[in-house]
């Protein structure tokens, strides 16, 4: 910021401020352990980069997960809230404007269910907006075309008359049986999906990933047990998941992917519960977790893999990548600090 001359009440130097709970005292100066975990880390470079609702998300899921906690959170997402009861305003940083979009509303129901707080009247209101986004199938584009005119990724064109894609609906789906929501909407969407998952014979990495939220959270487990053995089967049979870090030229790259866009088993298997985690061997998801744990950057957050194509997208994207980066190691049981 430009020098604006001097101040009656300056600014106090930085030795004087408080704590921020990155491992610093006024009195004692850093603590070593507390300074170098990977908490204290990713905290500086959350509070440094990252947008209120982020911040606010830091706060509930590593110092206090209390009732005023998550209501923060809540606040923070309801300045993306749009009047048809979805979210835009660029929650998922690839897409910019004002108008819902699924990809938003995804974004924003897995924030919701990651505080409790994924029911409610809200809730209507988001299937309302759903329903309202889907396709003749029932099923929800990756790109509704009212995002026309707005600026977007090159990655997401945006067409007149998309397809259902499960991408988009599996997570969604799988997040609202999970939560026990029921709607109108929900029945001819769930079709989709299961019809969508047990007919992939070639896929990619994230539409695997979208599979894996549905089955998840699909009520008829023993429908989804098997369709995710057979789903994990896939996955190694057309190395979707680099299975050695150290050797990633032996794994290819999807097409459209960045170069260097591989994913690892805990990319599939976010927690130990999920149907994916049987897809990995003991050591080879401990060689997944060391890798995340490694990513993390000397500023404190972790990269973004996927492509990138505006400064802003990227800036935005790398605190939300944080913070599911530590979820993911605190609930494989690994020490983050």
């Amino acid at each position: 910021m430009a020098e604006t001359g001097a101040s009656p009440d300056p600014v106090p130097s930085l030795d004087r401020v408080p704590s921020l709970g990155t491992g610093t005292s006024p009195d004692t100066g850093p603590s070593p352990a507390a300074a170098s975990s990977p908490l204290a880390r990713a905290e500086h470079f959350v509070w440094l980069t990252a947008r209120v609702l982020e911040q606010r998300r830091f706060t509930y899921h590593f110092r206090d997960g209390g009732d005023r906690a998550a209501d923060a959170v809540e606040s923070a997402l309801a300045a993306y809230a749009t009047e048809d009861g979805g979210y835009g305003y660029g929650l998922e940083p690839d897409l910019r404007g004002p108008v819902s979009q699924p990809l938003h509303t995804g974004h924003a129901l897995r924030v919701l269910d990651s505080i409790r707080r994924c029911g409610g009247q809200r809730l209507e209101r988001v299937c309302r907006c759903l329903t309202s986004l889907s396709t003749s199938e029932g099923a929800l584009p990756a790109i509704h075309p009212s995002q026309r005119g707005y600026p977007s990724a090159p990655f997401a064109p945006v067409v007149d008359d998309p397809p259902g894609e499960l991408l988009s609906t599996g997570p969604v789906v799988g997040l609202l049986h999970r939560n026990e929501v029921w709607h109108a909407w929900l029945f001819r969407a769930t079709d989709f999906c299961w019809a969508a998952v047990e007919s992939l014979e070639k896929s990619h990495p994230y539409e695997v990933q979208a599979a894996v939220a549905f089955l998840d959270g699909a009520p008829d487990r023993p429908r989804a047990e098997a369709a995710a053995d057979r789903l994990g089967r896939l996955v190694r049979e057309q190395r979707l998941a680099a299975l050695d870090p150290d050797d990633l030229a032996a794994y290819p790259v999807s097409p459209g992917y960045a170069p260097g866009e591989h994913h690892f088993a805990h990319d599939f298997a976010r927690v130990p519960e999920s149907l994916a985690r049987a897809w990995f061997t003991d050591a080879e998801m401990e060689r997944s977790l060391d890798f995340l744990a490694r990513e993390q950057q000397e500023d404190g957050g972790w990269p973004v893999r996927w492509r990138q194509w505006a400064p802003t997208t990227a800036l935005e994207s790398r605190p939300i990548v944080t913070i599911e980066a530590l979820r993911t190691l605190r609930a494989h049981g690994r020490s983050i600090g």
